[in-house]
């Protein structure tokens, strides 16, 4: 982060926690996202736009063409 960057959380799925930049790799985390609430969400966000993929004819590998 650099001088008067805001800093940025993610969640981490080894963990189950928020963390910062100096958590774990990234590989293990979802983020970046710009509060501690936000990431704290982070399971919920990625169902909602994870159901909103399924719904999403465009997106929709099952879907028949």
């Amino acid at each position: 982060m650099t001088a008067g960057e805001a800093p940025k959380y993610w969640w981490c799925l080894d963990h189950h926690a928020v963390e910062t930049a100096e958590g774990c790799a990234n590989l293990v985390r979802l983020g970046p996202f710009d509060d501690f609430a936000t990431a704290a969400d982070a399971l919920e966000i990625a169902r909602r736009r994870t159901e909103a993929w399924d719904s999403d004819p465009q997106w929709n590998d099952d879907a028949e063409s």
